[in-house]
């Protein structure tokens, strides 16, 4: 266990406590789980870092790092949406498209040889994009600034399926 690996598992531990947070009854529980959200940020960008710049990449972490996006991905989509912060159809957009790559890395992974789908820029900056449209809610940004940062959010996400879902079949179609 390599300290990339750890600073993900604490990511997924972060789940929780960001909801916790998000559904309790205090009075700046959305800060308060913001700040949950920050940590989870910093913590996935750090765990990267290391593990590129120290060759700390293992399979565990090339799946448990996607994993724990994903699902803080959904429960702050989840926690907003039933919180009426955002409009149902971004959890529907992001969270169609979140599934399907976890249905796709499934498939690569146990059927084609253990191949794990890679981060590339497109995921990146659709990721940067959804953390700056949370962070406009979480800081209470005028309600325009947050609607244009989601619906930006979600192009991206399309744009990055489209760009993963190529680099997807073009790693299917490969024999092992």
């Amino acid at each position: 266990m390599n300290i990339p690996n750890i600073l993900t598992i604490l990511r997924i531990f972060l789940i929780p406590v960001y909801l916790y947070f998000f559904y309790s009854s205090l009075e700046n529980r959305i800060l308060y789980a913001g700040i949950i959200f920050i940590i989870a940020g910093i913590s996935d960008v750090l765990d990267g870092h290391i593990a590129r710049k120290y060759n700390k990449i293992t399979k565990l972490g090339s799946v448990l790092d996607p994993f724990a996006d994903k699902m803080m991905t959904f429960a702050v989509l989840i926690s907003f949406t039933s919180a009426k912060l955002i409009p149902s159809w971004i959890l529907m957009a992001i969270g169609l498209k979140e599934v399907l790559m976890i249905l796709g890395g499934f498939i690569l992974y146990l059927f084609k040889g253990n191949q794990v789908l890679p981060a590339n820029k497109y995921g990146k900056v659709a990721t940067l994009s959804f953390y700056a449209a949370t962070l406009s809610v979480v800081f209470r940004m005028p309600s325009i600034i947050s609607k244009l940062l989601f619906f930006t959010t979600v192009i991206l996400n399309i744009t990055a399926f489209i760009n993963y879902f190529i680099i997807y079949l073009s790693m299917r179609n490969n024999t092992i």
